[in-house]
C-alpha cells in the first residue's frame, strides 16, 4: 500500500472571471519614461471605458422601437398629418392604461393599482428590503392595513366639551345598571357565569393608612413551613442603620398566646382606650433586595356583603404604596448599631391632635366631595404635579423634599 500523499485539485473551478483593466499609470518605484501631458487628454480614459462593460443590455433602438412605416404622411406627398400633429381642441381618446400616467401620484389617497380587464384592481405588493423572508411579507401587509384603519379612526373629531363629558359619564352608569350577569362568562372556565356584582368603592375605614407589600425569600421565623404560625400576621419591622447600611429588624412574640391576645385586644379597642403592653423579641435582620415605588395595578380588596349593617354592600379597595423583596441579612459581629433593641413593648396609645389632623386630611380624599377644590385653594399645583403649601414643596407621590430619616433611605 502506497502512503504517498498526492496533491488534490481544486473542487470548484472559477466559472466567472473578473479581469481588471490595465492601470493607466505606471507602477510606483518603477521608472518608466512617459509624457505627463497625456494625462490631460480626453483619450486618456478611453482604454478604461472600452474595457468596462455596460451594466445593461441595450439594442440598436435603445429599447424603444419606432416603426416609421405607420405614418403615411412621412412618405406620401399629399398625406394628412393628423396622426402626428393632432388638433388641440379635438384630442383623440387615450387608452385607459395611459390615462393614469397623466395624473399626479401625490394626490392619490389609495396606493397605486394596476387596472385589469375584469374591472377589479390588484394592489401592488408592499415594498420590502432585499433578502427578507417570505413569512414576514404577508404579516407586514396586514400591519399596514390595520395601521391605516387606525389612523382613519384617530382622525375623527372628538367632542371634548363639558356636556359631552357628562353624557359619557352618565352612559357609564346606565351600562352598569343594565348589566346582564348571565352574559358574563369566565375567560378560562367554560360554563361559569357571574351571579352577583359589587360596586367598587374606596375603603374609607382604612384609606388613611399606608400599606406596603413585603415578600420574603424564605418563611420568616424559626418554624417549618408545614407548621402554622399565628405570630406572622402581627410581626414588627423596624428600620435600622449600621455603618451607613440601612436594613430592617424583624420582631415576633415568644408565644402564640401573646400574639392571639394582642390581635384580639387590637380589634376590640375603641377610640381613646389603652391596652396592656405586648413584648416582641428580635428574630433577625433583613435587607431589601428590590423596591418598587409605584404599584399601580395591585390593591387591597374587601368584598363586603353588608351583613354587619355598617355600610352598603360593595367591593372596597385601598391601593398599595410600595412593594419590597427582603432576604436574610448576613450576621456580622463587627457591625455597630445605632440603637439595637432586643425587645420592643407595644401598646395602644390614643392619637394626638396633630396625628388626628393628618389622618383627617388623608381621609378627606374619599370622604369630602369638595376635596379637589379645597386642595387648589390651599396650594397651587404646577405642571409637574407639585404643591407648594407653607413653603414646603410636596411632590406628586406625597414625598417632601428634605431629610426623611432612615425610612427615606430604605424606601
Amino acid at each position: 500500500m502506497s502512503l504517498r500523499k498526492s496533491k488534490l485539485d481544486l473542487l470548484v473551478r472559477v466559472r466567472y472571471s473578473n479581469p481588471l483593466p490595465a492601470p493607466p499609470c505606471p507602477p510606483k518605484l518603477v521608472d518608466i519614461p512617459t509624457n505627463p501631458l497625456r494625462y490631460a487628454q480626453p483619450t486618456f480614459i478611453n482604454v478604461v471605458t472600452n474595457d468596462t462593460p455596460l451594466p445593461m443590455i441595450v439594442d440598436a433602438e435603445c429599447g424603444m422601437p419606432l416603426d416609421l412605416g405607420r405614418w403615411e404622411y412621412l412618405w406620401e406627398e399629399n398625406g394628412s398629418d393628423d396622426t402626428l400633429n393632432p388638433d388641440p381642441d379635438n384630442l383623440p381618446s387615450l387608452d385607459p392604461k395611459d390615462r393614469l400616467l397623466l395624473g399626479d401620484p401625490s394626490t392619490y389617497a389609495t396606493p397605486y393599482t394596476i387596472p385589469t380587464t375584469s374591472g377589479t384592481s390588484t394592489p401592488l405588493p408592499p415594498h420590502v428590503p432585499w433578502l427578507r423572508k417570505t413569512e414576514y411579507l404577508s404579516r407586514e401587509g396586514v400591519q399596514r392595513t390595520s395601521s391605516s384603519h387606525e389612523s382613519k379612526q384617530l382622525l375623527q373629531p372628538i367632542n371634548v366639551s363639558h356636556e359631552a363629558q357628562l353624557q359619557t359619564i352618565e352612559a357609564g352608569f346606565t351600562a352598569s345598571t343594565s348589566l346582564d350577569l348571565s352574559a358574563l362568562s369566565h375567560p378560562n372556565k367554560t360554563g361559569v357565569t357571574a351571579i352577583q356584582s359589587y360596586d367598587v368603592l374606596p375603603d374609607a375605614d382604612i384609606w388613611a393608612n399606608a400599606y406596603d407589600l413585603f415578600r420574603f425569600n424564605e418563611r420568616p421565623g424559626e418554624r417549618p413551613i408545614d407548621t402554622e404560625d399565628p405570630r406572622l400576621d402581627c410581626a414588627i419591622l423596624r428600620p435600622m442603620e449600621s455603618d451607613g447600611d440601612h436594613f430592617l429588624a424583624y420582631y415576633l412574640t415568644k408565644e402564640d398566646a401573646d400574639a392571639l391576645e394582642f390581635k384580639e385586644e387590637r380589634f376590640a379597642l375603641k377610640s381613646g382606650e389603652e391596652n396592656s403592653t405586648t413584648a416582641f423579641h428580635f428574630v433577625r435582620d433583613y435587607e431589601t433586595v428590590k423596591i418598587e415605588q409605584e404599584v399601580p395595578n395591585e390593591f387591597l380588596l374587601v368584598l363586603d356583603n353588608g351583613d354587619a349593617g355598617e355600610r352598603e354592600p360593595g367591593a372596597y379597595y385601598k391601593n398599595i404604596e410600595r412593594k419590597m423583596t427582603l432576604k436574610k441579612k448576613r450576621m456580622n459581629q463587627n457591625d455597630t448599631y445605632a440603637d439595637k433593641w432586643q425587645v420592643v413593648h407595644i401598646s395602644h396609645v390614643a392619637m394626638s391632635s396633630d396625628e388626628l389632623e393628618e389622618r383627617n386630611e388623608a381621609l378627606a380624599e374619599v370622604v369630602d366631595p369638595l376635596y379637589l377644590f379645597s386642595r387648589d385653594a390651599e396650594g397651587e399645583v404646577d405642571a409637574d404635579g407639585e404643591v407648594d403649601i407653607g413653603g414646603i414643596e410636596i411632590g406628586a407621590e406625597g414625598d417632601t423634599e428634605g431629610d426623611g430619616g432612615i425610612m427615606a433611605e430604605i424606601f
